[in-house]
């Protein structure tokens, strides 16, 4: 499998497969990178796709970078990904896991893609932070006052953070969309992945006794049929 390892502006990608006029931008989530999307390049390529992976902030590559991976930054980032995808593609297609569901609600909403494909969504950030803020007792008023507060599952409270997700709310999202969905996803309640579901018109599948990672043999092999029907 041809695989070329870029510098897109100081973004490093992987651009997966001979030449064609179609492409999927795959969006990686929290603790991963660019190399994750082998599997789905090999499926990709097959059905005569490329692929573009990239690093996001504070990931793969980029880990000693003074850059934190916020939505904001996130944002930006997909953004530099379109421009460049827009000048050597005319088909685009999205792929995205987790928290890189949703950079690509807030940095393509206006875009012009083809068809995507989320995997164990994070949907309505806004809702998560509030979930988490009542997991650990933390009220607006501390976190106004505090900025930061670590929690012990290893992510920080951040009130700039909040703010910036309350601003900016998911309300446009207008591309043919495909959702894997596990029933026991802690992130994403099932109320937030079928009411976007219903809202966007999108195609959603559940997979039953499933967590947010899909890690399992079982959750693996549902998986790999999901994306043979859907890419």
């Amino acid at each position: 499998m041809k695989k070329e390892v870029l510098k897109i502006e100081n973004i490093p990608a992987i651009l997966w497969g001979g030449k064609s006029n179609k492409v999927y931008i795959y969006v990686h989530g929290k603790l991963s990178s660019k190399e994750e999307a082998l599997g789905f390049a090999e499926k990709a390529i097959r059905k005569g796709y490329q692929v573009l992976s990239f690093d996001l902030p504070e990931h793969g590559e980029r880990t000693k970078e003074n850059y934190p991976c916020t939505a904001w930054n996130g944002v930006h980032d997909l953004g530099i990904i379109e421009r460049y995808v827009r000048q050597g593609w005319s088909d685009i297609y999205l792929y995205g896991s987790s928290l890189g569901v949703y950079f690509s609600l807030l940095a393509y909403k206006d875009s012009p893609i083809r068809k995507s494909l989320f995997l164990s969504p994070i949907l309505d950030m806004e809702h998560l932070i509030k979930n988490m803020m009542k997991w650990f007792n933390v009220s607006e008023q501390m976190l106004r006052a505090k900025k930061e507060i670590p929690t012990p599952m290893g992510e920080t409270l951040d009130w700039d953070y909040y703010c910036f997700v309350k601003e900016n709310p998911i309300r446009k999202w207008s591309v043919p969309t495909a959702i894997l969905y596990g029933s026991d996803d802690n992130l994403t309640e099932r109320e937030v992945v079928e009411s976007f579901s219903k809202q966007f018109n999108c195609n959603l599948t559940v997979l039953e006794d499933s967590e947010h990672w899909f890690h399992t043999e079982r959750q693996l092999t549902f998986l790999d049929k999901w994306l043979d029907e859907h890419i």
